[in-house]
């Protein structure tokens, strides 16, 4: 079984947790996900079954879009509302306009600092590890890139927003920071991931769905069309006698549609065999081959 699955991830549960049923439900061990969420989170959670776990590699800095919740008055530990408060309450003295005029300032490229409770590593550690252990957590700044950032609405010392961000950018932080800023103390209230990539939140399945697919013998219709993965590359459709080659890893001749450098390489309309590096003009070579049969390849 190869395919990707999109999980509208419930809160309370683990990224790791999602995996595990799922390879529960389909009874495949072969399962990877594209992009953590945290367990307090929701939302769009990509899943790579089979041997297309392999493609888990182009995601790894896959722009995200986000909804959620901020609230003011206090910080905490985690900077989320699963966290101890560090400090007592304050009183918000901002106004919307004064608040979306903040936000305004974490756009663009940004230094950010990860939230102590995250799953960056120190010294091979993840740091929420060692935070749990009441041990200090430094972690240094990293830049990231904020594309959209929106308040929606401000009620109850509380702020809706709408973001869309690069891969490794935390809103638990951007929220920690605005309320430093406004000397008040901030945290982060609710998070719903509304797309990744090209993965968005109207396609996302519940558990309920998948389960019921799966005792129908369904599943693979829930699959996202392989013509919609990976749009960024182009898509270039082998005849039979290249595919073959393809499938034990040797260089091809391809149609030359762009000057792309890597391409997507179907056989036939839905059967997406290989993702492809270009040697030189119309030649690739397989960077991974798909298909079940075929030994894992890279050049």
């Amino acid at each position: 079984m190869n395919g990707v699955l999109i999980i509208n991830k419930p809160a309370g549960l683990t990224s790791h947790d999602v995996v595990n049923r799922v390879r529960r439900i389909l009874r495949e061990r072969s399962v990877g996900h594209l992009g953590t969420l945290d367990p307090s989170a929701t939302g769009v959670l990509p899943l790579v079954i089979g041997n297309w776990t392999r493609l888990a590699q182009f995601y790894t800095k896959s722009e995200k879009s986000y909804e959620g919740i901020i609230c003011f008055g206090f910080a905490t530990d985690t900077y989320d509302s699963d966290g101890e408060p560090t400090g007592p309450r304050i009183d918000l003295q901002a106004s919307i306009e004064e608040i979306r005029e903040l936000a305004r300032g974490f756009r663009g490229q940004i230094e950010q600092t990860p939230p102590p409770f995250s799953a960056k590593k120190i010294q091979g550690v993840p740091a929420y590890k060692l935070a749990r252990k009441g041990k200090e957590v430094l972690l240094g700044p990293v830049m990231v890139e904020v594309k959209e950032f929106e308040i929606l609405s401000l009620e109850t010392q509380c702020a809706a927003f709408r973001a869309g961000v690069t891969s490794g950018t935390y809103m638990r932080s951007i929220a920690h920071d605005m309320g430093q800023r406004l000397g008040c103390g901030a945290h982060l209230k609710s998070l719903c991931r509304t797309a990744l990539a090209e993965f968005a939140l109207g396609d996302a399945l519940s558990f309920e769905q998948l389960e019921e697919a799966a005792v129908n013998h369904r599943v693979e219709d829930l699959f996202v069309h392989p013509r919609k993965l990976l749009p960024e590359f182009p898509a270039v459709t082998a005849t039979e006698a290249d595919a073959a080659r393809i499938r034990t890893g040797r260089t091809v001749n391809l149609p030359e549609l762009s000057r792309a450098r890597q391409v997507r390489v179907f056989q036939g309309q839905r059967d997406l065999i290989a993702i492809a590096d270009r040697v030189a003009g119309s030649l690739f070579h397989p960077k991974i081959v798909l298909v079940s049969d075929a030994a894992q390849l890279t050049h």
